[in-house]
């Protein structure tokens, strides 16, 4: 048997999805900047699949900027509001994706602005009157910046509280979206966010395809030169294949949002209770009672096994990962783990489901672990 349970760093393409490029493939080809017939049609193709993500974020189409994933539409935050809107302090957490942390180690290094870490616990969610308070005391213009959904362990960030301390605050807020895109509604009129960003392969798109959200009042100017595509904010000629089958995926992702949540959400709690149950000596990494409902990051006893796990898992034909997979090409330390005080002993596993999973290949991955840790329950 063959298990994918590592969809928090990618997704499969829908058979639908696939269908939507493919006829697109076969009967685009325009350059949507080209003024005759050809880059007319591929034009409308664009912006018709704007329409649909504004209009399921409650956003104006105005406001939606095609990019190459979220890690674009990330480093444009950060780097971009400090230029043009002059921002001199941004505040996240230590448990972003490197996308930000990174980012923010260059803006470091370079003098560009200061940068202060909230604290988290060891659940990974931050101090919010810690938050309120920096911004409170602090004379200087400021943005958040502050993921909705852990990519790592799950934790999800109360970003509704975060956008009333940031407004109260006359401070701007970013939110990375990545994990969460597809999987929760967002009513971006309603939610005072500045900025956001997802990518489609996240929500079962395909990849090299994103999209930013730049609220109307704090507009960019752009951070690639040498075109007016996407009103002049990200030059570049569009990928309208991807951006066709990200449109297709989100649009499945909002009529199926409640029916996969349910569903996967089930078996979560199917996978977490045999795990529990099953195997000894076993440790559950974020909030079990606000987290992604897909993600289960499982740290298992130290053993002269350990090492081999994942490799173990994926001769067994089980995907999953033990951390970010922007990092985990060769397995380093986990940011994030340190952040909340993991023990650095234990093998952390990140298992993320999806609507495409059954409780057979639960059951295949609980049998195969038990070969691979120690301290396990005898079960008959």
């Amino acid at each position: 048997m063959t298990v994918y349970f590592d969809n928090a760093s990618t997704t499969p393409l829908l058979e639908e999805v696939k269908e939507e490029m493919i006829r697109v493939v076969k009967n685009y080809f325009g350059n949507p900047s080209s003024i005759h017939r050809f880059g007319r049609e591929a034009k409308t193709l664009v912006e018709e699949a704007r329409k649909t993500i504004a209009s399921g974020l409650n956003a104006s189409t105005g406001e939606i900027f095609f990019t190459c994933g979220a890690t674009e539409g990330n480093n444009m935050a950060l780097l971009a509001s400090i230029r043009d809107l002059g921002v001199q302090q941004i505040i996240s957490s230590p448990t972003e994706h490197h996308c930000i942390t990174h980012t923010l180690d260059y803006i470091v290094e370079n003098n560009l602005a200061e940068v202060r870490f909230l604290k988290v616990d060891k659940s990974g969610h931050i101090d919010y009157d810690e938050l309120n308070t920096i911004l409170s005391e602090s004379g200087k213009k400021s943005l958040v910046s502050l993921m909705h959904a852990n990519n790592e362990i799950g934790t999800l960030h109360d970003i509704e509280r975060i956008a009333g301390i940031t407004s109260q605050n006359n401070a701007l807020f970013h939110c990375d979206t990545a994990q969460s895109m597809g999987k929760y509604h967002f009513d971006l009129d309603t939610l005072k966010v500045d900025f956001l960003s997802g990518s489609a392969h996240k929500f079962f798109g395909p990849k090299g395809a994103g999209f930013m959200y730049i609220r109307n009042e704090n507009m960019l100017k752009p951070m690639l030169f040498g075109g007016s595509q996407e009103r002049g904010v990200r030059s570049g000629t569009e990928n309208i294949y991807g951006i066709a089958g990200m449109s297709k995926a989100y649009q499945l992702a909002m009529e199926e949002m409640d029916q996969r949540h349910e569903y996967v959400q089930s078996l979560k709690n199917y996978f977490h209770s045999r795990l529990e149950s099953e195997l000894d000596d076993i440790q559950f990494n974020g909030d079990p009672g606000n987290q992604l409902y897909n993600v289960i990051s499982a740290s298992f006893p130290a053993s002269e096994k350990s090492p081999l796990m994942m490799m173990n898992l994926d001769i067994a034909g089980i995907s999953a990962s033990a951390g970010s997979a922007c990092s985990s090409g060769v397995e380093n330390d986990s940011h994030v783990l340190a952040a909340i005080g993991h023990d650095p002993q234990r093998k952390t596993v990140r298992f993320s489901l999806s609507h495409l999973n059954t409780r057979d290949e639960v059951d295949y991955v609980i049998k195969k672990l038990k070969t691979m840790t120690p301290a396990l329950h005898e079960t008959s």
